[in-house]
Formats: C-alpha cells, structure tokens, sequence
C-alpha cells in the first residue's frame, strides 16, 4: 500500500461560489503551495468528499477525494525546532526533510510557530496494472491567516469537526457527538501461519488510531474462549464485535451469542465483524467481493475501513443439527474432499492458505469415496425467490427438551485484574499486560485513542461462567434428525466424492464456489461430486474453480444446486465433515437456512 502526500497553506477564506446543486460546499479555502508559487489549490470540503482545485496562470486541474475514502482528521502543531536549525519554520515544507508536528497537547511545541495543522488521512481506490487496490494519502492544511495560534487552530478544529459530522452521518455542528462505545477485537493468535497480532498491529491499529475509533483487544487463550467470551459478558458495552484470524473465530462468536436468552435483542444492536489472519479467509472474501472491495492477502485497509464506518449488513445464518449438537453457521456445510483437504492439511497451517493447494494435490491421487445418503429441499425456480421476510424468532429446542431454561439465567459480566500501563499517545492509564510480541516484553504498540489490550495471559483472565450452555435460536422448521423427511425433497444415495454447501460465494480467498449467491437470499448452494469420476476431471474441476467457473460445471458425476435444506447420513465411522471449517461429529446431520439475523459490517461503497 503506497503513500502519499500533499502539504497546503491557506491564503485566505472565501465565499461560495456556483457548483453543482446535488453537491453541497460545506467549507471552502484557498491555498498554496510553498515550492510552487504560482500555484494555488482551492479546496472545499463538500457532501461528495474533498475537492482539491489546482489553478495555474493557464490551466486548471481538479481531483475529489471521496467521502466514503476519507477515514479521519487530526489538528497537529509543529514541533519544536532544534538548536542551530534554521530560522525559518516553513523552509522544511520545501526541503528534503519533512516538516515535524505533533500532538498540540505535547510540550514540545515550537511557540514560534502559530501555524494550525490539520492533517486528513484518506485511502484511495487506485487502478494498477492488475487490480485495484488502496493508497494511502495524507492531505495537510496548514492555518496561518490570523496572528494568534488559538484562531488558526478555531479555523482547522472547524473543518475538523464538518469531517467528522460528514463520516459519521450527523448533521453539521461545532462539537460533533463523540463514539461512546468501543469496539471489541477478540483475536486468535494461532489463526493460520500465526500472524495474527502482528497484522493487526501493523495493518488494522494504525487505521483505527486515525479514524479516532477505541477498542478492547483480547487475545484468545483456548480453544472456545471467544465462544465464552460473548456468552458471559455484557456486550451491549461495545458496538461491534471484530473476530480476527480464520472463520473459525468468527463461528466461535456467532454461537457464544446464539447461547445467549437475548440472542435477538444482541443481534439486532451489535454487529459482527473479520478481520481475516487466518488460511481461508472465505467470508472475509465473500464480503469484499459483494462491496467491490479489493481484497489483498495480509491487507487488511478496506475492512479496517469498514470497522470506522459502522455500516453494516444482514446475512444468512444456517442452523447445524448433528445426532449430539445443534450449531449456526455462517460460511459453509462439508462432507468429503474439501472437508479432507481443510482438515487434513492443517499439519501445514504454518504455510497459510497453500496447505490447501498442496493437499488438494495429494487428496486427488489418492482419491476417497464415502457411501450414504443425501437429501434436500430443492429450490426449484432460483430467479422468482420471493424476497427474504423477517424471520419469526422462536427458541431452538434440542432432542430431550434440555435447551429450556430458567427466566432467572443472565449472563454474567466478568472482571480482570491487570496492572495498568501509561500510554505514549495521550498519557492515560490504560489496562495493560504483555507486548505484542512475548509475555514477557514491554515494548510499546500501537493504541487507538481509550483503547485497552487484554493479553491471554493476564492475572485472573479465566472466564467464569455460572450460565449453563444452551443454544438458543430461530425455531427448526424440519423434522428431528432420525424422522422422515417430506416427500417432495429430493434424495439420492449411493457414493460420493464430496457433498459441499455454501451460503456465500467464497469458501476461501480463490475458491469462487457460488458466483450468484448473495449475503441475504436465502439460498444455499449444494456442490455434489459422485463417484465414479476420473482424477482428470476432478484437475479439471480444481482449475475451473480457480477462474470462478464453478457454476457452469454439470454432468453426470458433478452438480450444483440451489436448495434450502439438506440431510447427510453417511454410513461407516470414518469420515470428515465441516461447519465453517471446524470438525463436528461424523454421522447424520442436516440444516435449514434463516435470513436476516445477524447484521456484520461492510465497507461503505456508496
């Protein structure tokens, strides 16, 4: 991700002018720059975004930096010079050396200099030669029409302030209302080749410090540690809830607040959200391809965008029954190659997402067959789907009535005791733990503004949790798991390679499995390999996939097929089968899908 950079001095103020009526100028100045003097730059601030106008003697050139780019704003001072410095302050807007501001809380400020700096961060959709990707840019406007610092820095705050009403879509004022609510960032660490903290660190965090947006980060310290987390704990205290690695983590989160009696209520006021650190990264994909997002491995900006804004989205939700449990998925249902090669190759997870190209390779030669029955609710007419309604919330109830609980079970708010540490930005006590790198280092990180990290090695961070395990949820529509099912689904037995079911379009970063799935439509779509096919058509089959051709393949052996309900029974004990990627019980299982029940968050595009 590239950066760059443009360094404005304001001239004077000036009034509006003509443009166009949909476009409303908010704020205009007028600016130069100090290496170029006979150029200017108008600029206005506007509700499509920042319009920067360069005019020369004979020419005139403008670019609009777009709202929906913008992330944040900061008013800075310059700092103070160095003993045989030059005398001139400004002169380092032309030279070679970067003109040094800081904080105007800091003490080491240049008092000299009464100059206000307001600097915008924006990250802009670029065209390269291959795809479109996002570039960093810094705007500096720099204040000094007046002779006194404390009016310079009036004039920045309001052009500060007008940016921050815009983003957060309120009306314009001089003191726009601030985030109250954190988000809360639960991260895997072992997510994929383990990278995790330090993408967030270096990728994620920067981005939030400029978007001015807190947090609470806790690291996970056990398998079903998030899946606890959300289940015990008040999370109407934050408003989103970020899961950061795989998808695993994600499904951790989303059946924690399926375990919740107010499941309902949580879902409609806290949004989920991935950051996407581990090897398959298929929902991270799927919204990224939705909202016309460039998505690049181990670059996190335009989703880190997405957790500023707060826009979010409905989607899907699958309801999972197994002989022994009953689970919600967000991502996927598998039985077979894909399930083998996820769950098998994970001896190579050190490698991130090639384990699975490399383990597809092996699966293939050695090719599996497993014999048993399938059977699904067929959707017969995909292009006349009547728009998906809002779904009746009823209570999941598993096969011995046990999920019934009593009116008195809350969940429980847990605390921590953690030493307290100062932070470098705005020297506020903030609970503090480890380092980003051992737990035993003290080096620093960075921080948005409020924002607390909760290491998974902290004093007293077990959870305790008085509540009972119960999964709650929409009522199933289908019979129970060992009952008929009706007579017009369809059904098939005999052997298979695989049997895959996806809900969204992507089951990981270049696995294009369902090209006309939607986030919130109501549809499953079922992959059915049987056996019988040569390992020369499954290569073929592997390679289509790769160029997002899936859904042009169907033969005698190969099918896909838009249903909204599905039963596996396989027969024998060995076997895989997947939810979102995470091993469950190999026997029958069947699920049904739920539109518009949880809302995630998405970049803005609009």
């Amino acid at each position: 991700m590239a950066d760059s950079e443009l360094r404005l001095d304001v001239l004077h103020a000036m009034g509006d002018e003509k443009s166009d009526p949909k476009e409303r100028v908010y704020l205009e100045e007028t600016f130069y720059i100090l290496s170029k003097k006979k150029s200017v730059f108008r600029v206005r601030l506007t509700s499509k975004g920042l319009s920067l106008i360069k005019e020369t003697d004979d020419s005139s050139k403008e670019q609009t930096i777009l709202l929906r780019d913008i992330i944040g704003s900061k008013c800075m001072r310059s700092k103070r010079r160095r003993v045989g410095g030059g005398s001139c302050v400004c002169t380092s807007l032309v030279g070679n050396q970067q003109l040094k501001v800081v904080d105007e809380n800091s003490g080491d400020l240049d008092e000299n200099d009464i100059s206000a700096y307001l600097y915008i961060y924006a990250y802009v959709l670029k065209q390269s030669r291959r795809s479109l990707k996002r570039e960093r840019t810094t705007i500096t406007l720099r204040f000094r029409s007046y002779d006194k610092y404390e009016d310079n820095n009036k004039e920045a705050q309001k052009w500060r302030n007008t940016i921050k009403c815009l983003l957060m879509n309120e009306p314009i004022s001089n003191i726009p209302s601030n985030i109250e609510k954190k988000l809360l960032v639960l991260l895997n660490p072992k997510s994929g080749p383990g990278k995790a903290r330090e993408l967030f660190q270096t990728k994620v965090a920067p981005i939030l410090q400029e978007a001015d947006v807190p947090y609470d980060l806790h690291v996970t310290k056990y398998a079903n540690y998030a899946k606890e987390f959300v289940r015990t704990r008040n999370v109407y205290n934050w408003r989103g809830i970020v899961a950061v690695g795989g998808d695993g983590v994600l499904f951790e989160v989303l059946n924690g607040m399926f375990q919740r009696l107010d499941w309902q209520q949580v879902f409609a006021e806290v949004p989920l959200a991935v950051l996407p650190c581990g090897s398959g990264n298929g929902l991270a994909k799927t919204i990224c391809h939705h909202f016309n997002e460039p998505f690049i491995h181990q670059n996190m900006t335009g989703l880190s965008l997405a957790l500023a804004r707060g826009k979010s989205s409905q989607i899907d939700v699958v309801r999972v029954e197994t002989k022994t449990d009953i689970m919600f998925s967000l991502l996927s249902v598998g039985w077979g190659l894909i399930s083998d090669i996820d769950i098998e190759s994970e001896r190579l997870r050190s490698i991130g997402g090639q384990r699975f190209t490399l383990w597809a390779l092996a699966r293939t030669v050695a090719l599996r067959k497993y014999k048993g029955v399938l059977s699904y609710a067929l959707i017969k007419d995909i292009g006349n789907l009547p728009k998906p309604k809002t779904t009746i919330f009823g209570r999941s109830i598993s096969q011995d009535g046990a999920l019934d609980s009593p009116e008195t079970e809350a969940f429980f708010d847990c605390d921590e005791q953690t030493e307290t540490f100062m932070s470098t930005e705005i020297g506020k006590k903030h609970h503090r733990v480890d380092s980003w790198y051992s737990v035993h280092s003290r080096k620093t990180f960075y921080s948005a503004r409020g924002s607390d990290y909760h290491s998974m090695t902290s004093a007293g961070s077990e959870l305790r949790s008085p509540v009972q395990e119960r999964m709650y949820g929409p009522a199933s529509h289908l019979p129970s798991l060992m009952s008929e099912l009706p007579t017009h689904w369809v059904q098939e037995d005999g052997e298979f390679v695989m049997v895959h079911v996806s809900y969204q379009s992507h089951i990981g970063e270049d696995f294009l499995f369902a090209p006309h799935s939607r986030l919130a439509d109501g549809v499953m779509w079922m992959l059915i390999i049987k056996a019988g096919i040569t390992r020369s058509q499954i290569f073929s089959f592997l390679l289509k996939v790769s160029q997002g051709n899936i859904a042009d393949i169907n033969n005698e052996y190969i099918k896909m097929v838009p249903v909204s309900a599905f039963r596996i029974v396989p027969e024998g004990q060995t076997g895989y089968i997947t939810v979102d990627g995470e091993l469950v019980d190999y026997g029958p299982i069947q699920a049904e899908i739920f539109p518009n029940i949880v809302n995630i968050l998405v970049p803005d595009t609009k």
